[in-house]
């Protein structure tokens, strides 16, 4: 029996969503930060420009890079261990009836009733049925590494341009605390964004980044200041 109206769960979107909220803050925090830096060592608008533009390249491609090895070590180990479950099927199919059958008693099934459900979920798709249910493996949380490395690439570089719009509007002598703000009001939009999306409690996220945000401002600032007065 088919439901009566489609369901999309939140969890679907933690591929993509997770990628792109850390991308975008990611950008944010470290393009503000190094302008911020830069901007409290000297007020040139070209020097600032030269580091922020150079920071956001590096960063996306870095964001690219990093996302695409880490989720590729994740799939290609998902892989191996769906090889290794291809192959224990073909070749040992009643020790993995034995094994899905132990899995749903586990989780409260009567011992007859989980039988004769992991017979016939083995007879409709014995392989989604084992990657499902013992290996914890689905659709939507499969690696993805093509995916992650453009998301985190794309809004790294929309996260970035912001900080850098505004210090090349701002006044030079304003250049430090304009970025600053605008960075934090930022932060706290994609926290909530991000936590409205993921269908969690906005507060918490929004506070966590801003936080983060803000402390690492003000470490820049302390050592651009530290550095323009030594110089």
């Amino acid at each position: 029996m088919r439901p009566r109206h489609p369901e999309s769960h939140l969890i679907e979107r933690i591929g993509w969503l997770r990628a792109a909220v850390l991308g975008a803050n990611d950008g944010l925090i470290s393009t503000a930060s190094l302008i911020v830096g830069v901007a409290s060592a000297t007020p040139a608008r070209h020097e600032i420009l030269v580091a922020g533009v150079a920071g956001l390249v590096a960063g996306a491609m870095s964001m690219a890079a990093g996302e695409y090895v880490s989720v590729s070590s994740q799939s290609d180990t998902e892989e191996a261990d769906m090889a290794r479950e291809r192959r224990e099927l073909a070749e040992e199919p009643e020790a993995e009836l034995d094994e899905l059958t132990h899995i749903y008693e586990e989780r409260g099934v009567e011992p007859d009733l989980a039988r004769e459900v992991a017979r016939q979920m083995m007879a409709k798709d014995a392989f989604a049925a084992h990657a499902r249910d013992e290996l914890g493996l689905a659709a939507h949380v499969v690696a993805q590494p093509v995916q992650a490395a453009v998301t985190s690439a794309i809004t790294f570089a929309v996260g970035a341009a912001f900080p850098l719009a505004v210090s090349m509007l701002a006044p030079e002598t304003a250049i430090v605390p304009a970025v600053s703000a605008a960075a934090l009001v930022g932060l706290a939009a994609l926290g909530a964004v991000g936590a409205r999306a993921g269908g969690a409690d906005m507060l918490k996220p929004t506070l966590r980044v801003v936080f983060w945000g803000a402390l690492a401002m003000l470490s820049t600032a302390a050592i651009g200041s530290l550095v323009g007065r030594a110089v």
